[in-house]
């Protein structure tokens, strides 16, 4: 077997801690912290000065980084507001944004420009939601009537995304039937999964044994979180589906079947997100920055065109929609959800591969979608930011009332 070294893994590491500790240094920048991180590790990565490649130990982390990036993400869901009003207006700016997105896809195609414009639409309708949670968190907004509407709006255009693609562009060759039952299958393993949880969190002797342990060495409850990421992610992974499906339903359904938290575990929250953005999460978006590809861009005169022309998309196709929101969040919360829905890389990046697979994409295409990715996380979190911070200054001590009410 051969020996694994870690100076990779030591370089990212220091990244990965380098980036949000210069941003404390100097709190009048206001971008994400994941921003800074995958410049850092394009500037650090061979697209650089060549100081760190992507490894065995590297890949593995940045892996487990993108499942517990979901992971998380499906935690901070509180589903009981995921109904009513804010599902329907959700749901309907994601129709309208596929919707725009075809007719952008055509319109490239008929151009010239792309050769899948079903590909590129299912692209440009996906929204980072491993993004959208950590500036909401960092805004303290992560719980207000305004962050479960955006957050909603990124679940349902990330796992539409998702699933649009498992169906169409599959990398096992599945056609769309076959691909259709394989989600099925998927769906009752995880609704399945949830009911046996369920079942077992009842149990007078098993909830008193969680209890005993969960502060103790053992902390058995953040085990268990692993064991069911690790679990949906290898699930999502056998049946040819996207990892990210996986790992994201599980903390859904940890969600859905974890009541008492604040009364038997609160702290049980705390020590995951310690664990995920503590090390393995900035890994994953340090990572990302080690595979931005700067040769395959600046060789092609056309990549570089489409770069703008693919950002603009972007925000077409993702922030028009947010004009839905209006009448219940007002003009400039309604401007910062477009601009949030607009923010897309990991998707970007996984989709781009699979097109570059299965010969839907040329190379110049593949690095422009994706570096239009990166300026969207580069330019889109932070002028949201801007915003935000703009509204803050403004508000009140009392925050302003958000219209969503608490039936929706």
């Amino acid at each position: 077997m051969e020996e694994l070294e870690f100076v990779n893994l030591v370089i990212v590491a220091g990244a990965a801690f380098t980036a949000p500790f210069v941003l404390g240094l100097a709190p009048a920048l206001r971008i994400p912290a994941v921003v800074l991180e995958i410049v850092v590790g394009i500037v650090i990565g061979p697209a650089g000065l060549g100081w760190v490649e992507v490894d065995a130990p590297v890949e593995v982390l940045a892996l487990v980084g993108l499942a517990f990036l979901l992971f998380l993400a499906g935690l901070e869901i509180e589903v009981d507001r995921l109904r009513g009003r804010v599902l329907g207006i959700t749901l309907a700016g994601f129709g309208l944004s596929f919707a725009i997105a075809l007719a952008v896809g055509g319109a490239l195609s008929a151009t010239g420009i792309i050769d899948s414009p079903l590909l590129v639409a299912i692209i440009l309708c996906a929204t980072s939601l491993g993004i959208v949670v950590p500036v909401l968190k960092d805004q303290m907004q992560i719980g207000s009537s305004f962050g479960q509407l955006v957050i909603a709006a990124a679940t349902i255009a990330d796992f539409g995304a998702v699933i649009l693609l498992s169906i169409f562009f599959s990398r096992e060759g599945a056609g769309v039937g076959a691909q259709l039952v394989l989600l099925g299958a998927f769906a009752l393993a995880a609704l399945l999964g949830a009911l046996a949880i369920a079942g077992v969190e009842h149990s007078m002797r098993i909830r008193a044994t969680l209890l005993r342990l969960q502060d103790t060495t053992s902390q058995i409850r953040v085990r268990a979180a692993f064991v069911l990421m690790v679990g949906f992610v290898a699930l999502a992974q056998g049946l040819g589906l996207e990892v990210i499906l996986g790992s994201f339903a599980a903390g859904v359904i940890l969600t859905i079947v974890d009541r008492d938290r604040a009364m038997t575990h609160p702290d049980f929250r705390r020590k995951l997100e310690a664990a995920g953005f503590g090390f393995f999460i900035p890994v994953f978006f340090v990572t990302s920055g080690l595979r931005f590809d700067l040769d395959a861009l600046f060789a092609s005169t056309s990549a570089m065109v489409q770069v703008p022309l693919f950002l603009a998309a972007l925000l077409f196709v993702r922030g028009v929609p947010a004009l839905l929101y209006r009448p219940l969040i007002g003009g400039r919360q309604t401007a910062v959800s477009g601009l949030l829905q607009a923010t897309s890389l990991p998707f970007i990046v996984a989709a781009a591969m699979i097109g570059l697979e299965l010969g839907q994409l040329d190379e110049a295409t593949a690095a422009a979608l994706i570096s239009a990715g990166l300026l969207s996380v580069l330019i889109f979190p932070a002028l949201s930011l801007s915003l935000l911070q703009r509204k803050a200054d403004k508000a009140p001590a009392a925050a302003p009332g958000m219209r969503l009410g608490p039936g929706m």
